[in-house]
């Protein structure tokens, strides 16, 4: 069986376009049945279009409250039965209604090896504080900021001369290999939760 996937996106969807792209072989083991935003008009939409992938979106301004927003998020993903959605670049949190829908199988990227410096400013607060390695975390989504179980890691060196665009970068790179790699895993061998442990296969 192929894992179904939805992702949720906020900008341009390089994540997004690399799971397309691995999605691809049937090898991989999974298939992005539909793709989320939280605002019209951007290039991951697009990209969605592109590739023939069903799109849904919902502004948080549009909804009189958060819960609402997250209930209508929750639905929407929930209607293509997805067996994990992946936030990728998706700039929302989310709340009770849509994690409890979707516990043990929401799952973000960050760009810093947490539990080290969570929050927006991971690359920034990295090169600040000066540290030699930071990287990138993929975990488990949970009702706190960037403190969900972690999936996997990948170190990225800090460099003497790095500035704050050109270790973005990297992470990036880092990142989205990163989550290639453990979504066709988790996709192909399923995954279970241990306490703080998430063990794939």
């Amino acid at each position: 069986m192929t894992a179904r996937l939805v992702v949720l996106i906020s900008g341009s969807g390089s994540n997004l376009q690399a799971l397309i792209d691995a999605c691809a072989d049937p090898a991989y083991g999974a298939t992005v049945v539909a793709v989320g935003a939280d605002r019209d008009g951007i290039e991951g939409l697009e990209r969605a279009r592109r590739a023939d992938i069903p799109t849904f979106v919902h502004r948080v301004s549009d909804f009189e409250t958060r819960d609402a927003f997250d209930r209508a998020v929750r639905d929407s993903a929930a209607a293509f039965e997805p067996d994990l959605v992946v936030s990728a670049g998706f700039l929302k949190i989310l709340g009770d209604a849509f994690l409890d829908r979707f516990d043990a199988a929401y799952i973000n990227t960050h760009n810093s090896l947490l539990p080290s410096f969570p929050g927006m400013r991971g690359p920034a607060a990295a090169l600040e504080y000066g540290v030699k390695i930071t990287g990138a975390t993929l975990f488990l989504c949970d009702k706190g900021v960037d403190t969900g179980q972690i999936i996997a890691q990948v170190a990225v060196p800090v460099a003497d001369d790095d500035t704050l665009d050109t270790l973005t970068e990297r992470i990036k790179v880092a990142e989205r290999a990163q989550l290639v790699e453990c979504v066709g895993r988790m996709a192909r061998d399923g995954w279970r939760v241990e306490g703080r442990h998430v063990r794939i296969g």
